[in-house]
């Protein structure tokens, strides 16, 4: 009830500009007095952070905290595609007619989801952060980026009770597009935002998301990236999607699961 409720608020309010006003709060001294209370209310597990509750001066510096050496090892199996965050497996398998259902009676389009016409189907994982998660997104397949895409758009909350009420919630909020390319073809990661505080930054480009910008986007010069190297930070929890063509990945997770940063959520056919 509490969850409907928020969404119903929040679809007469203005969703980014609040968003904003969170972020400027968030990043601000004086939400200092709130880590406490975030860390208690949401169970948030500092004990694998680099630091503790006195070494974050504000709630998105909470938000945003690195993890301790070594406390997310990453699969070490080359035929598997990793998990590129702690979170839930909200999502997983093969689009029909280019749609994936992501709760039941609503699914999402791969062309809304990737402002850009898709041909043919595609396998999707759809992994949701809630707010206790790390949010730091790394890559799940090391290649090259290729190019990047950012689409303007609302900032929907993103927790299951949304999604099942607002028809194509993850194509119609703001998010930011990674193309890379791998030795088991091209991988979309697409991040999505979230009311709060609603904003991506990139580590392949100088992205910063809801600041009220257009539509942009381009080429890379094939920037190198890693398995397991950081990609993109979200200042608050929210979502990423992952998009291959079909037929490229044996999901090895299913809806409803844990996953966590590193883990084989994928085997690589043939």
């Amino acid at each position: 009830m509490k969850d409907a409720l928020i969404v119903s608020v929040l679809s007469v309010v203005p969703r980014n500009r609040g968003a904003r006003i969170l972020g400027v709060l968030a990043r601000s001294r004086v939400s200092r007095w709130m880590t406490r209370a975030f860390v208690a209310a949401y169970g948030v597990d500092l004990a694998e952070a680099e630091g503790e509750l006195p070494d974050y001066p504000t709630i998105a510096a909470l938000f945003t905290r690195r993890l301790r050496p070594h406390a997310r090892p990453i699969a070490a199996d080359p035929g598997v595609l990793v998990s590129p965050v702690d979170g839930t497996c909200a999502a997983v398998g093969t689009t029909v007619d280019q749609r994936i259902e992501v709760a039941p009676g609503r699914p999402v389009s791969l062309d809304a989801l990737l402002d850009a016409p898709v041909d043919g189907e595609r396998d999707v994982a759809v992994l949701y952060l809630s707010p206790r998660d790390y949010h730091r997104v790394h890559v799940p397949r090391g290649g090259v980026a290729t190019a990047w895409r950012y689409v303007p758009g609302t900032l929907w909350p993103v927790f299951p009770a949304a999604v099942r009420r607002i028809d194509e919630l993850f194509g119609r909020n703001e998010r930011a597009i990674v193309r890379l390319s791998t030795d088991a073809g091209p991988l979309d990661v697409v991040l999505v935002g979230a009311f709060g505080v609603g904003r991506i930054t990139l580590s392949v480009c100088d992205l910063v998301t809801n600041t009220g910008g257009a539509r942009s986007g381009g080429p890379l010069a094939d920037v190198p990236v890693a398995r397991g190297e950081e990609l993109g930070v979200f200042h608050l929890g929210s979502t990423v999607i992952l998009v291959a063509p079909a037929g490229t990945w044996t999901w090895t997770v299913s809806s409803g699961d844990p996953v966590r940063l590193g883990q084989g959520i994928g085997r690589l056919n043939g």
